[in-house]
């Protein structure tokens, strides 16, 4: 017999324990405790895991980062803090009333009310003989700036100045002066110079369009060094206007400000391992709990056979 064919009978064979056998087995089983339900540092292993892994999740996504924990932090206002320093005087415009000079002032001020500001500023100027040439304004709740462009005799601008500043508090000012004196100067020379050849040439009956051409030389120059004392009898005063921002008040924290931080986060990420950890737990404990079933359904099924 070879040992294929001795495998196949053993496997038909059909053996049956003897009574005495399975009385005593049945005994035994009796007679043992009921199997309880032990943790192990395996299935505390297989727990504990996914529990942890969601609330080191929980702490990584919900805590605050430094960005974030810095927006409380005072930013300091350098317009309230210059409203808050002794008001100072504008500055005087270095300018001689014998020449003829091109006068440019930048005046920025820091005001309560940006409506009635530009009116009074308007105001200022034009009972000075000035205008204004343009006003650009805009207002967000009690927030807002205005940009204007006033034009005001040079003889008046220190006078308009003056009156300016005392709408608000001076936070930045700049004076520019150009003179135009020595440039008209060499210009009445150029022009009494063509007006003499101009004379020559019509005492010489010369043709006619070099005459024509000489002239509208000369009248140029003309309208130009009007342009330029024009433009010097008018100083440009350009006005800034801007009301103080809100400060943020800075926010103190006591000594245990840290621990209860820490005890808020530690919270929020038990939420999470509550919220994440739960489900998985459940079906690792059903997992174990079928398994369970199935070991005591074998061992019956091994007792009760005959």
């Amino acid at each position: 017999m070879s040992q294929r064919d001795l495998v196949a009978e053993l496997r038909a064979a059909h053996v049956v324990a003897p009574p005495e056998v399975r009385q005593r087995v049945r005994l035994i089983a009796a007679a043992a405790p009921a199997a309880r339900g032990r943790l192990t540092w395996r299935r505390a292993f297989v727990v504990l895991v996914p529990v942890a892994a969601a609330v080191a999740a929980g702490i990584a996504l919900g805590w605050p980062s430094p960005r974030h924990e810095s927006a409380g932090v005072m930013q300091v206002d350098h317009g309230a803090v210059a409203k808050a320093l002794a008001p100072r005087a504008a500055l005087s415009t270095p300018y001689s009333p014998n020449r003829v000079q091109v006068v440019g002032e930048t005046l920025s001020l820091q005001v309560e009310s940006i409506s009635s500001s530009v009116k009074a500023a308007v105001r200022v100027v034009t009972s000075l003989g000035g205008y204004a040439a343009s006003v650009h304004a805009q207002t967000a709740g009690r927030n807002g700036t205005a940009d204007l462009t006033l034009k005001v005799p040079r003889a008046n601008l220190q006078q308009a100045v003056t009156e300016l500043s005392a709408l608000g508090t001076i936070t930045g000012e700049h004076v520019d002066v150009g003179d135009r004196t020595a440039a008209l100067n060499a210009t009445d020379r150029l022009i009494a110079r063509l007006q003499a050849q101009l004379a020559a040439l019509r005492a010489q009956n010369a043709p006619a369009g070099q005459i024509a051409a000489l002239t509208t030389r000369i009248e140029g120059l003309q309208r130009q060094e009007a342009a330029v004392r024009r433009a010097a009898h008018y100083a440009t005063l350009q006005v800034h206007l801007g009301t103080p921002r809100v400060v943020h008040a800075q926010r103190h924290h006591g000594p245990l400000h840290g621990v209860g931080v820490a005890l808020r986060w530690l919270g929020i990420g038990a939420v999470y391992a509550l919220a994440i950890g739960s489900p998985v737990a459940a079906v690792l404990l059903a997992l174990w709990l079928v398994g369970r079933a199935v070991r005591r359904r074998r061992v019956d099924a091994l007792l009760s056979r005959s």
